[in-house]
């Protein structure tokens, strides 16, 4: 009886200096690719990727960064073991992802599509000192009703990912954030931590990024799907352009509930299989719903793990 498998791919914070290295050094379709999607866009994604630089830190440039490396390892997975999906799911960014892997966009294009919301991202920033803020160990209800009252302030504050419990990321203008903290703490949570970031992703400061991401997305995808895809906005399954174009479009304002898409598609599938970089999903799988099965393919000996697990 074949398993159930949901394939899931991380958003910005999985890259590393590094990642994707030992795919390159032992595989002429990872060199090939790694080529190609360098020239879509003007770029030599060796330096981006395997060199020390600043270039990896911006959006433009971080976002199909990622988006390559997690298709070279599922399309190194397919190679090996073809293996048909249950359903796609991505964070954040990884929705492109799962677009990709499903059939709806080639990666070529879909790093090119990446590319632009990146820069699309960083135009509506750019003007703005905006932020985003990570908080341990306040629940769902406390950091919604501290963003609601300071949204009441007149303050810009929004929840943004909602991770796991205890562990939710806000977004908005940085001096906003700032002023929050202590209220944060005294709502409960342990830990607001600033991060290191230009852009506030999963909110209203990114609505002018809206319309051309909308524009690109109807000229790029098709409405070939080989499996649904769980969309991070709603938490439900689609599989059509359409709503592909309308959801990933709202993705941009709206918060991002990994969580609980997680806890809804748990008791439909047997495995995930996170691709790319890092453990980030794998990690967040185990606190979400610890009976769910999650490997990670990040490179050639993870990738041969994977392969014998399925195997067995």
């Amino acid at each position: 009886m074949s398993k159930k498998i949901a394939m899931i791919f991380a958003g910005q914070g999985s890259q590393a200096v590094g990642m994707g290295k030992d795919f390159y050094e032992n595989s002429d379709i990872a060199k090939e690719m790694f080529a190609k999607a360098g020239e879509r866009i003007g770029v030599d994604f060796k330096e981006i990727i395997f060199e020390e630089n600043e270039k990896l830190g911006q959006t433009a440039y971080t976002q199909p960064a990622i988006l390559l490396v997690q298709m070279i390892a599922y399309r190194l997975f397919q190679d090996k073991y073809p293996t048909d999906a249950t359903l796609f799911l991505g964070h954040s960014l990884g929705e492109f992802s799962a677009l990709c892997a499903s059939g709806a966009i080639d990666y070529i294009d879909a790093v090119e599509l990446v590319h632009k919301r990146g820069s699309f991202m960083q135009s509506a920033c750019e003007t703005i000192e905006a932020g985003m803020m990570v908080l341990v160990g306040l629940d769902d209800a406390g950091v919604e009703k501290v963003c609601s009252d300071a949204q009441r302030d007149g303050k810009k504050v929004w929840p943004a990912n909602y991770n796991q419990d205890g562990q939710l990321v806000v977004a908005g203008m940085k001096s906003d954030l700032i002023s929050l903290e202590q209220t944060f703490k005294d709502a409960g949570a342990k830990r607001a931590i600033l991060l290191d970031m230009s852009v506030a992703s999963h909110c209203e400061l990114l609505s002018s990024a809206q319309e051309p991401l909308s524009e690109l997305m109807s000229k790029m995808l098709t409405n070939t799907f080989s499996a649904p895809i769980i969309s991070n906005v709603t938490t439900s399954a689609y599989s059509t352009k359409a709503e592909a174009v309308s959801l990933l479009t709202e993705q941009l304002v709206k918060p991002v509930k990994y969580k609980q898409s997680i806890l809804a598609i748990a008791g439909d599938i047997d495995m995930a299989i996170e691709f790319g970089n890092g453990i980030t999903l794998k990690g967040l799988n185990r606190r979400i719903a610890k009976d769910l099965k999650t490997l990670n393919i990040s490179d050639i000996a993870s990738l041969e793990k994977v392969v014998e697990e399925l195997s067995k």
